[in-house]
């Protein structure tokens, strides 16, 4: 699942440009690929069992720029499933166009996605291939389908979690469906328990906007180092891990003296609902 980048000067893409200077793979198990960029900044997947090429396809909701995007990276696969983090638009409507073209694959999602054929449970393990073992969490609250994807890779030993838009780099998704009790336990009581080395891999590209806001809320040297990296980096999906998140992502720091200053409160599902609001209002 080792995700190796390396920027060469002449590589262009037709739908994306500047983005193909910036996101190249010389060997991949895991490729991002950018969609709606400048409108919603979205993220699918193409996650690879590296000796099987057993492959998913997570969140392909525009399929044009996602077929674009492998197209020209040419990466050695065979996809068996399309997955989805939960129901909303910019992550599964490319759901329809998937299944025309592969009808016979599953469509694995919580239970609003459309066209979901199969819906695991919490916890629920699948394997990918010979090495890549796969644990859905569920993590009802940006939508109460909400599920997010840890995967092991058994050969390396490497770890990646996709969290849709639950959890983001330095944030968090808007409670549409939940609360913030519910979100205190997706992000604090089972995102959290990851092992430490978990790359975290999100649904969008919003580390700048949260960014600014984790400051007013937080002063220490990892969200100062956050702060750094964005100002260079476009891209920071798989650049940071669980336990980066547990230093600078105030929605998971809901116990830190600094936060409940900020906030007002100490009961950490309030502090986590005060933070959303405070979030929403930035």
């Amino acid at each position: 699942m080792l995700l190796r980048h390396f920027f060469p000067q002449t590589t262009r893409s037709t739908l994306y440009p500047k983005l193909a200077q910036s996101i190249i793979y010389r060997k991949m198990h895991i490729l991002p690929i950018p969609m709606r960029w400048g409108q919603g900044d979205n993220y699918a997947y193409l996650l690879v069992d590296d000796r099987s090429k057993n492959a998913w396809l997570i969140d392909p909701a525009v399929p044009l720029e996602v077929n674009e995007f492998i197209k020209e990276k040419k990466p050695k696969y065979e996809l068996k499933a399309i997955v989805n983090t939960h129901h909303h638009y910019d992550h599964s409507d490319g759901n329809k166009e998937f299944h025309r073209k592969y009808p016979d694959l599953p469509i694995i999602a919580g239970k609003d996605s459309p066209l979901v054929t199969y819906t695991p449970s919490h916890e629920e393990v699948i394997d990918l291939g010979d090495d890549l073992s796969v644990t859905a969490l569920h993590t009802p609250c940006h939508t109460q389908d909400s599920i997010c994807y840890y995967v092991k890779d058994a050969k390396t030993g490497e770890k990646a979690v996709f969290t849709g838009d639950t959890l983001f780099i330095s944030g968090c998704g808007r409670f549409f469906e939940g609360t913030g009790a519910e979100m205190n336990v997706a992000l604090n009581k089972i995102l959290a328990k990851l092992p430490k080395d978990t790359k975290v891999y999100p649904g969008h590209e919003y580390t700048k906007s949260n960014v600014k806001f984790s400051k007013t809320i937080l002063d220490n040297e990892a969200i100062k180092a956050l702060d750094e990296y964005t100002q260079k980096h476009e891209h920071t999906t798989g650049q940071f891990t669980i336990g980066d998140e547990l230093n600078f992502n105030p929605f998971m720091r809901l116990l830190d003296p600094q936060v409940q200053e900020k906030t007002g409160l100490t009961q950490a599902d309030d502090v986590m609902t005060k933070l959303r609001e405070m979030k929403n209002n930035s």
